[in-house]
C-alpha cells in the first residue's frame, strides 16, 4: 500500500521544483521486462561476469559476443518503455525535471521521449571498434556472423556499454554531476547504486541542497543517509500516483 501522506508530499516538492532531475537504475525497467544484473535474481547469478570484462573480451571476443548476443540483442530489442518511463519524460516535457541520469544500458528512457539522458554505463544501442573507435549504429551490424567487425578497419565491435575495468564516458559522468550539483529536488528510482562512481552522483546533490526523493521496492543505502522522502513501492505503481497528482495522465 502506497502511502498517499508521502506522495502528495513529494509531488509538492516535484511541482515547486526549481531544477529536478531523476537518477535511475535497473529497478526502473524490470517492469518492461529487463533483469536487474544484481541481487537474487540478478544476471550475476546466473551469468558469469568475466564475459563481461573488457580483457577477456579483447581477448576471446567470440565467447564474450554469444553471451552478450543471448543476453542482450535477443532480448532488448523488443523491449519497451513502462509507465514510469513514460511518466518521466511527461515530467520532462513540463519542466518538473530538467534531465535523467541513468545507470541502464537498454535505451528506453531515450525510446519513451526523455531529454537529455546521460548514460552513465553506455547503451546497447550503439557499437564501437576496439580498434579505430568507429562507432555504428545497432541496425549497422550483422550478428548472424560473430563478433561483428568494423566496416572502416575490420576491428572488432563492442557494444558501446561500460564493461568491468573499463572507465564510465568522460561526457556522460561530467554532465551527470553537473545536473546533481544544479538539482534541488533529485529523485532516485529503482537502485541502490551501489557501483562507483554513480553512487556518489545523489550525494553529490545533496551535499549540494537537494531534496532527495527516493522510490525503491526495498531501502537502499541512501534511505537513511540522504534521503528526504522515501516511497516504498514499484515504479510503475510510485510513478502513476504522482503523474495523477501532476497531471501528467492528460498531458
Amino acid at each position: 500500500m502506497l502511502d498517499s501522506k508521502l506522495i502528495r508530499e513529494a509531488a509538492e516538492l516535484i511541482r515547486h521544483s526549481r531544477y529536478g532531475v531523476a537518477f535511475t537504475g535497473a529497478g526502473i525497467s524490470v517492469e518492461s521486462g529487463i533483469p536487474a544484473f544484481r541481487g537474487a535474481d540478478g544476471l550475476w547469478n546466473k551469468v558469469d561476469p568475466i564475459y563481461f570484462e573488457i580483457d577477456f573480451f579483447r581477448k576471446k571476443p567470440y565467447q564474450s559476443w554469444k553471451v552478450i548476443k543471448e543476453i542482450f540483442y535477443d532480448k532488448l530489442s523488443d523491449a519497451e518503455p513502462n509507465i514510469s518511463h513514460h511518466m518521466l519524460a511527461k515530467m520532462g516535457e513540463r519542466g518538473f525535471i530538467e534531465s535523467v541520469i541513468t545507470q541502464n544500458i537498454d535505451h528506453l528512457h531515450s525510446k519513451a521521449g526523455s531529454k537529455p539522458v546521460y548514460e552513465l554505463h553506455g547503451t546497447y544501442k550503439q557499437l564501437v571498434c576496439i580498434e579505430c573507435q568507429s562507432e555504428f549504429d545497432l541496425n549497422f551490424a550483422n550478428f548472424d556472423f560473430l563478433p561483428p567487425t568494423c566496416y572502416v578497419c575490420k576491428g572488432i565491435l563492442k557494444p558501446d556499454m561500460v564493461f568491468f575495468n573499463e572507465p564510465i564516458p568522460h561526457f556522460a559522468k561530467k554532465r551527470s554531476f553537473e545536473q546533481a550539483e544544479k538539482a534541488d529536488v533529485f529523485i532516485i528510482i529503482g537502485t541502490n547504486a551501489e557501483v562507483f562512481p554513480a553512487n556518489t552522483i545523489p550525494v553529490k546533490a545533496k551535499e549540494t541542497g537537494a531534496k532527495i526523493i527516493e522510490i525503491n521496492i526495498e531501502p537502499s543505502q541512501f534511505t537513511e543517509s540522504i534521503t528526504d522522502i522515501f516511497l516504498n513501492g514499484k515504479a510503475t505503481e510510485v510513478m502513476s500516483a504522482l503523474g495523477a497528482l501532476l497531471y501528467l495522465d492528460d498531458y
